[in-house]
């Protein structure tokens, strides 16, 4: 079955219509700044895709519990301005999208979960479009991956499509795909790969504050990535005593856990953290973590719960209602002490330990490389670290309050 479609093209922003709509390069970037529509086009895209009866879409984040808040919404939201709610059976739980006049499908899915994304295959045909959503939070090795999974006979050439914001040049990303680029250009594509840059000031639907806050933004580093949208550099990056490895093989032998807990649910995530630190030899391996939006206390209990068993979880003391909320939930939870200078004081003794990274914890892993210091108008940097994007070493350090106590403070080398 078929319909004719009349959607009105004021819904889009013309910069996609151009670029974007009708591009079948095998590998397309899209980045810049925030705000600037990205997200919002490519999902208009995938559901005019999809009606169309020829392509498949694999809808992919780093993490699976963000898909639902982020890349799945979007979609809906496309459906619904497009009027086109009727012809589609949107599976929230499943997190399936099928549209009923062909059988053709969105599936979601983390990198998370390895073993689902080599398995999940659409009801029709074959997955012919993968967009991985903030790719820049992924791994080369499974972004290799999902570009394998694009195989096997299909009616129209297969593509893989990256959404992010630049965060930093020395990023994979840049080294693999950047080679065709040029600054004084805005799209570019070569050899079977094309390249879109925007910003804000290609989205016609912001509001005069949406642009103010953009605009306004103080900080050198966040005002070139998700202003402008260049790629970043951090000079002010605070922890350079870290690296990702697998210490599967040592794991058993643990006997010192921490665990902590900030709390978050729409904007801000619930961030959960478990390490374990080897005092005498000053080096703490982190071993888990648990970071999403929309988790009620009742929700997020169980998973930490899984993880601490009954050992002590230090929660930030700002919510007392949800630690006490915690513990009739069964977990060992107590308030943070916090005070004046804690953050500070924080940063400097992990500064002084060793901080493996187990790769199951991608979250941290984005976190800490990006975790910097303030810094003024003119390029210098603060004493004070900028306040975003810390949930999980926010709950790290509140883990780590009492061996504080016992430590005196030296920076490692």
């Amino acid at each position: 079955m078929a319909i004719n479609l009349d959607i009105d093209p004021d819904v889009f922003n013309s910069i996609y219509l151009k670029y974007q709509f009708n591009n079948n390069n095998r590998y397309q970037i899209y980045f810049g700044g925030s705000s600037s529509g990205k997200s919002v086009s490519l999902a208009q895209r995938a559901v005019l895709d999809i009606i169309g009866g020829k392509r498949n879409y694999l809808v992919v984040r780093n993490v699976q519990s963000t898909i639902k808040r982020s890349c799945l919404n979007e979609i809906t939201k496309a459906i619904s301005g497009f009027k086109l709610t009727q012809y589609f059976d949107v599976n929230k739980t499943d997190m399936i999208i099928t549209c009923n006049l062909n059988d053709m499908q969105i599936l979601f899915c983390g990198l998370d979960d390895v073993e689902k994304v080599k398995s999940i295959t659409p009801k029709k045909g074959v997955i012919t479009d993968i967009w991985v959503e903030e790719a820049t939070e992924c791994d080369k090795k499974d972004i290799k991956q999902l570009d394998k999974r694009l195989r096997g006979l299909s009616k129209v050439i297969k593509r893989l499509t990256l959404s992010f914001n630049p965060i930093l040049k020395d990023h994979w990303i840049f080294e693999e795909y950047f080679g065709i680029w040029e600054d004084d250009k805005q799209y570019i594509e070569k050899d079977n790969a094309s390249i879109l840059k925007t910003t804000y000031k290609d989205n016609r639907f912001l509001t005069a504050d949406d642009i103010a806050a953009l605009e306004n933004e103080t900080d050198k580093y966040y005002y070139e990535v998700y202003t402008l949208g260049n790629w970043g550099t951090l000079g002010a990056v605070i922890f350079k005593n870290w690296r990702v490895e697998d210490f599967s093989d040592i794991e058993k032998s643990f006997d010192s856990y921490r665990h902590g807990v900030d709390w978050g649910f729409a904007e801000d995530p619930f961030a959960y953290i478990k390490s374990h630190y080897d005092r005498m030899r000053k080096r703490l391996y982190i071993c888990d973590e648990v970071e999403a939006v929309d988790l009620l206390n009742s929700q997020s209990a169980p998973m930490v719960k899984e993880r601490a068993g009954h050992e002590r979880v230090t929660c930030d003391c700002a919510e007392p209602k949800s630690v006490a909320e915690y513990k009739t939930l069964g977990i060992n939870a107590k308030g943070a002490k916090k005070g004046q200078g804690s953050v500070e004081y924080g940063i400097k003794f992990l500064q002084g330990l060793e901080i493996i990274v187990h790769p199951r914890c991608k979250c941290f892993k984005a976190e800490i490389n990006k975790y910097k210091y303030k810094e003024d108008k003119n390029g210098k940097v603060l004493p004070v670290p900028v306040d975003k994007d810390n949930h999980l070493l926010d709950g790290l350090r509140y883990s780590l309050e009492d061996d504080m106590k016992q430590a005196s403070v030296k920076i490692f080398k």
